[in-house]
């Protein structure tokens, strides 16, 4: 059942997820650079590559929702009471596209899983190869930790948009 405290916990909880995403860019960026600039060997290079860009989008996407959500959640509170259709008209609807882009998320972070791993195991027998073993490793950590996250965060807005459908009804 929707309430404003379930409205709450969702959002909280995104922005606490965030706030771990934006962390989890800046630890990846730090090793990236850690493994550029020091341990400077081919395998660490190709492990640089994967951790900045991802580290990049992490922290960005983290920042962005960081940023958003208490806007977010205090219009959906406020149209709790004051303006339920809104609710039904841009929540549910914005819900439903985050909904699908997890979908989306899904499927290519599996993919970057099983490529970098394909990688790894492929080139690590293999010294003049170990730039691109590496990438793979590198590929498959953060595609793991992505995926992972997303798990979480699809799950919570799983049972947000259900919420929100069950009070649309009413």
């Amino acid at each position: 059942m929707l309430t404003k405290t379930e409205i709450e916990r969702y959002f909280n909880a995104e922005k606490s997820e965030s706030m771990l995403f934006i962390l989890l860019g800046i630890t990846a960026i730090i090793l990236a650079l850690i493994f550029l600039f020091y341990f400077k060997t081919n395998f660490f290079k190709g492990l640089a590559i994967p951790f900045l860009v991802v580290g990049i989008l992490h922290f960005s996407t983290g920042l962005v929702v960081y940023n958003r959500s208490d806007n977010v959640r205090k219009r959906n509170v406020y149209a709790f009471d004051m303006n339920p259709d809104q609710l039904q008209t841009k929540e549910l609807p914005r819900m439903h596209t985050v909904k699908n882009n997890f979908i989306i998320y899904r499927y290519a972070e599996i993919a970057l899983l099983f490529i970098g791993a394909g990688m790894f195991f492929y080139y690590k027998g293999i010294p003049e190869k170990r730039f691109l073993t590496g990438i793979g490793l590198a590929l498959a950590i953060e595609a793991t930790i992505t995926l992972s996250a997303d798990f979480i965060a699809e799950k919570r807005a799983n049972n947000y948009t259900r919420q929100l459908e069950e009070f649309v009804k009413k």
